[in-house]
């Protein structure tokens, strides 16, 4: 048989999805430990705990749910490596949801043609991103590539650089406002 047989089931263990690990409330030590170390080319330093990880993932994933992205649909990632990359990575595990990596090296003709290959209703970027000290424009390029993907309905910003971004109102919204919009801690492990 020169091709496996298709399942109707992922092989994914029940423990590997955040919000059915075995966690009791009293397992503080696990919570307060780093999970995610970033340093920046500036040699700026970031660290995130589980706890903070986690609730940052079901904040993103609650952010996705209120602009309409469920189960099954695409969500493209053009983010440099940073640690909302990370978080958004698990946000579509919680939902279900197909994440499609966009390089960020791409030109803008290029990054069309990727967003319209995967279907994506909503793009995360960032403002802009810095590699070897050369500023790459990320925002600006999504922005040109957006012009024949009228199927993207929604582009998330991540607000990295400080760098000034054109705004496109009712479809251009920043990361951490969208996250801020939760304020409780939302259900999950350690909360």
């Amino acid at each position: 048989m020169p091709f496996a047989p298709v399942r109707k089931k992922t092989a994914v263990p029940h423990t590997s999805r955040t919000e059915e690990l075995p966690t009791p409330a009293t397992d503080t030590r696990r919570s307060a430990r780093v999970a995610l170390r970033w340093i920046s080319e500036p040699d700026r330093t970031e660290e995130l705990t589980h706890a903070e990880l986690l609730d940052q993932a079901a904040r993103a994933a609650a952010a996705l749910t209120r602009l309409g992205v469920r189960a099954g649909d695409r969500v493209a990632v053009h983010l440099p490596l940073v640690p909302e990359s990370v978080i958004a990575t698990l946000a579509c595990g919680r939902l279900d949801v197909v994440r499609a990596s966009l390089p960020v090296g791409l030109h803008p003709h290029e990054l069309r043609d990727r967003i319209r290959e995967v279907g994506a209703k909503v793009v995360i970027t960032a403002d802009a991103g810095q590699h070897r000290g050369e500023l790459q424009p990320l925002k600006r390029h999504v922005d040109r590539a957006l012009s024949g993907c009228p199927e993207v309905r929604s582009v998330l910003v991540v607000h990295r650089l400080a760098c000034p971004v054109s705004w496109k109102p009712g479809r251009d919204l920043w990361w951490h406002d969208e996250l801020g919009r939760y304020t409780e801690p939302l259900p999950g492990p350690y909360s």
